[in-house]
């Protein structure tokens, strides 16, 4: 049976841990060469060694956030395996809980930096090696949070919002190439995201800020890495072909309240 991502090249941010080192580990294991790319270079080494068991795997130590090291890691990647076919733009970062008169602008830059100037960025530059193949998936990490709102994390939820119009802008432009751009919004996730929101809520009590979320989640659990990496998968893979401008909810019905 052929392997859904057989001969494709994929490039994931974020890849060290969480989602998108479950996302790579799932896409080698569907055929696919990986190039991963992370800030924490610490992480970035255990994750290559971890994953490289699974098939052909690149690890690019890179902030998202900075242009010219955006441009490396696409460049990387293509001189190492020839191409970039698809693209999960998945690096974010959660910021500071607080009230938004509590928050320095600084704090809003920062979330912004990495949520949206990093997704810009990395669709800037990974869609020309896509345009000259005419074909490429792109999916852009939002959250449920770009759907509704959430105290205490408004510069989070107004990056993720952002995401969805950056996804659905930029599926219009590329359609006619048969470049895919699609965004993924999961609910609470067990990741360390998660853990440094419920410290950021309730320093003194974390354990029942994710029950009260675990609560608020018509399925009553969080998510898992790989709940969110198998929804990748769908639309990275030719499953999803004429699929594009679109936002997946994989949630356990959180926004559908």
């Amino acid at each position: 049976m052929t392997k859904r991502l057989e001969g494709k090249v994929a490039l994931i941010t974020g890849g060290a841990a969480g989602i998108g080192k479950e996302t790579a580990k799932l896409f080698l294991n569907e055929g696919a060469k990986v190039s991963i790319v992370d800030i924490n270079n610490d992480d970035l080494k255990n994750a290559e060694s971890e994953l490289r068991e699974f098939g052909d795997v690149l690890s690019v130590q890179a902030d998202v956030s900075d242009e010219e090291a955006v441009k490396s890691y696409v460049d990387k990647t293509v001189d190492k395996f020839g191409t970039i076919d698809i693209f999960f733009n998945n690096a974010g970062i959660e910021g500071k809980v607080a009230p938004i008169i509590n928050h320095d602008v600084k704090d809003l830059d920062k979330v912004l930096a990495v949520n949206v100037r990093g997704v810009f960025l990395g669709m800037k530059h990974v869609l020309p090696i896509m345009m000259e193949h005419k074909k490429g998936s792109i999916i852009n990490m939002s959250s449920v949070a770009g759907f509704i709102g959430s105290p205490g994390v408004s510069p989070y939820v107004a990056s993720k919002h952002a995401v969805i119009g950056l996804t659905k802008s930029v599926a219009l432009e590329t359609a006619a190439e048969d470049i895919r751009v699609n965004s993924v919004h999961p609910s609470p996730v067990n990741t360390r995201m998660m853990r440094s929101l419920e410290q950021g809520f309730d320093p003194d009590n974390a354990d029942a800020v994710k029950e009260g979320l675990e609560k608020d989640i018509p399925m009553q659990r969080y998510g898992e890495s790989d709940d969110i990496a198998k929804l990748v998968l769908f639309l990275a893979s030719d499953d999803s072909t004429f699929i594009t401008g679109a936002q997946y909810r994989v949630d356990g019905g959180m926004a559908a309240k």
